[in-house]
């Protein structure tokens, strides 16, 4: 080789050199600010447990074995005791004592609650991939909540740098052997513009990393979801087509005043074989809407205890009808509302005759303006609404809420809406006039919730893809709630608006007239 070609090879050799640095020094700054191979997000489910309605977050797992987070949200009203918590691997066992059987050290851990709502730490172990149960226990009921501990893979876009550099770092060596040996300087460089492609590829990788979607954890309890989170990206769009589910219910108040177990069946419409593929939907498994005859609405959140089986403790507190649909998501089902075919009556103690005591949700106030005033225990809900309502246009109904912006999130929004009518405003049973009602809907306040929004927000930032959806501990929001709806069909509708503050869930009723055609 002559001094020229020489001096060409360590030309191209210093030029890779400089190409490598680069890379690397781009490089660092972009996969630092991502968390590879760790998963998913919290995960939030909303549990009526007998007389205590809970919030119970997961936190992610950031290894494995490892340690599983766990906390109890309790609101206010919720009496003190005692609640065991365990998990095992799916299938694993059918009671509560799943931590001997598995041979999981530190599967199983006691909770005590006390008298003041609020946030009551656990942690549990868990040592292998897959779908996991969580089990509540409070004494005399059990609850399942189904979750996936996803297996820490490399993301496409890790693997992806990671292959570049090693090919680059591979042809980089033939690069030199090829200089050594090849008289004909002209020959190295095709392993060189390898090297360029392999780390143009690698930079790329880390540059669009971060603006890749997260994969999916921890709300598929499937173990193709656990081996590989990034999988299920792509296999959901395969099994959009299972049927709607059955709903059966049985064990409903008989007479006003005595606490039931009411007991909920979900079927698959094409098998008749229980639903078992329930997913957490708005941070619960299923949303149990309930419409009495004095017009209270109850949000409730049922627990699971079996394949397709869910049940909840209730009180009917007047005689009357009872209107019931549930709200939940199916594994490649989508959201599915279904409504109760009958519902359910009770005998006994009638409604009070007369206007309802003040800040009762059932005691609801005509919208006549744009001003509608109403409450919620004692916390004012000021429901601002369109001067005029007219069906099938969208309006923009703005509920504040109380005076200060210390608003939690519930179930993973500022603030619910739930709508039903048309109906008879005079009718004196509303829960037989929701019975009939051809419009049954449940709107969210508009908005983006994540740990990091509120702070992001006030810095005039956007929340990252991927932030884990905040907890009911942060208490940052309101005090207005927007909503936006489009009523389909004139006439009388019954709306309640729901927020929380102060770990109490507040509802606040409302009759609202529409009209038709600008009229």
């Amino acid at each position: 080789m002559n001094i020229d070609a020489r001096r060409g090879t360590r030309r191209t050799l210093t030029l890779l050199l400089v190409l490598a640095a680069s890379a690397v020094a781009l490089l660092a700054p972009a996969t630092a600010a991502r968390a590879d191979g760790v998963a998913g997000a919290d995960v939030q489910v909303a549990q009526t447990l007998g007389e205590r309605e809970l919030t119970v977050i997961l936190r992610r797992v950031a290894g494995i074995p490892g340690p599983l987070h766990v906390d109890v949200l309790t609101h206010t009203g919720s009496p003190p005791g005692e609640l065991r918590l365990a998990v095992a691997p799916a299938g694993a066992a059918s009671d509560v004592d799943v931590g001997a059987r598995v041979g999981v050290p530190g599967a199983a851990t006691t909770v005590r609650l006390g008298a003041a709502a609020g946030s009551h730490p656990a942690v549990l172990t868990v040592d292998r991939a897959g779908p996991w149960e969580l089990w509540l226990d409070d004494g005399t009921r059990r609850a399942r909540i189904p979750f996936e501990v996803p297996r820490l893979v490399s993301s496409p876009a890790e693997r992806t740098v990671y292959l570049g550099f090693v090919a680059a770092g591979v042809l980089l060596a033939v690069t030199l052997a090829v200089a050594v040996r090849a008289r004909n300087g002209g020959w190295v460089f095709l392993p060189a513009g390898g090297i360029v492609a392999a780390c143009a590829a690698a930079v790329t990788a880390a540059l669009l990393s971060a603006s890749m979607p997260e994969p999916v954890a921890h709300a598929d309890p499937t173990v193709d979801g656990a081996n590989d989170p990034y999988a299920v990206l792509r296999a959901d769009s395969a099994h959009e087509s299972r049927p709607p589910v059955q709903l059966t219910m049985s064990g409903t108040p008989a007479r006003s005043g005595e606490p039931v177990t009411v007991r909920f069946g979900l079927t698959d419409g094409g098998t008749g074989l229980p639903a078992d593929d329930v997913l957490v939907h708005d941070a619960a498994l299923m949303h149990l809407l309930v419409v009495g005859p004095a017009g209270r609405l109850w949000h409730l959140h049922p627990v699971m205890t079996g394949p397709g089986a869910f049940e909840v403790l209730f009180t009917a507190p007047y005689a009357g009808h009872y209107a019931v649909s549930a709200e939940l998501s199916r594994r490649g089902g989508g959201l599915q509302l279904i409504r109760s075919p009958r519902g359910f009556t009770v005998d006994g103690t009638p409604p009070p005759a007369g206007p309802a005591a003040p800040g009762d949700a059932g005691s609801p106030v005509v919208a006549s303006g744009s001003r509608v005033a109403g409450a919620a225990g004692a916390v004012p809900v000021r429901l601002s609404t369109p001067d005029r309502l007219v069906a099938g246009a969208p309006a923009l109904l703005t509920a504040r809420v109380g005076d200060t912006a210390t608003l939690q999130p519930w179930l993973g929004m500022v603030g619910h809406m739930i709508v039903v009518g048309p109906l008879d405003a005079d009718r004196p049973d509303t829960g037989a006039a929701t019975q009939e009602a051809e419009v049954w809907a449940h709107s969210h306040s508009m908005g983006a919730m994540s740990h990091d929004s509120h702070a992001r927000t006030m810095s005039g930032l956007m929340p990252r893809a991927g932030d884990s959806p905040a907890d009911e501990t942060v208490a940052a929001y309101g005090p207005d709630v927007s909503f936006v709806y489009a009523f389909p069909s004139p006439g009388t509708y019954r709306v309640w608006i729901q927020a929380e503050r102060d770990f109490t869930v507040l509802t606040a009723g409302y009759l609202l007239t529409v009209t038709g055609d600008g009229r």
